[in-house]
């Protein structure tokens, strides 16, 4: 199956404009409701209502489907760098989704991080085993419809809403497929 690195080619136009809600997150990875029945923390108590997770991770392979074709996709430490970067330089931390359909309200990334060190960083407080280039994010949710369904597991992590170059290798594999196809009609192989 085709791999494909996904990358910031126009600042002024890629990157991350929204983080969704989701129940199976495309990183597999869950975040975690800071809440003391789930995690001891001093910092975690149930009415502040924050949940921190990983919105990407290093060279994670993600599977995709999409024009029927079949591939991964994965992001550079540096590529998530830039796209944590550009996404608080744009102020989009209040463009928050549900499982990437519907805009939200009451819902805020309230702190956003990367992983420089995953032996001294944060993320270990709250036993998320960040590699070194992950992006950890903390998210407040004022929204009660929506932390109730982070409550009961219907939510379980974050998904990325963005647009990155890379995408052209997929036309380009799909454009030389065809010329293959037509190469095997030509020798009589189909």
């Amino acid at each position: 199956m085709e791999t494909i690195e996904l990358f910031i080619a126009d600042e002024a136009k890629d990157g991350v404009f929204a983080v969704s809600l989701v129940e199976e997150p495309a990183i597999e990875e869950d975040f975690v409701a800071l809440s003391t029945d789930r995690i001891e923390l001093k910092v975690a108590d149930e009415e502040r209502k924050v949940v921190v997770g990983l919105a990407l991770v290093p060279e994670k392979k993600i599977y995709r489907f999409m024009k029927g074709k079949e591939f991964n996709i994965f992001f550079s430490k540096d590529t998530i760098s830039k796209a944590q970067e550009l996404y608080m330089k744009k102020l989009n931390l209040n463009n928050v989704t549900a499982e990437h359909e519907e805009k939200v309200t009451g819902a805020s990334v309230i702190e956003s991080w990367i992983v420089e060190d995953s032996k001294n960083d944060k993320t270990n407080l709250y036993n998320l085993k960040a590699t070194e280039g992950s992006w950890a994010i903390m998210m407040k949710i004022d929204n009660e419809e929506l932390w109730a369904k982070v409550k009961s597991g219907e939510f379980k992590g974050f998904s990325i809403e963005g647009i990155f170059g890379g995408f052209e290798q997929l036309e380009a594999s799909k454009d030389k497929d065809i010329v293959e196809q037509i190469k095997e009609l030509i020798d009589g192989r189909a």
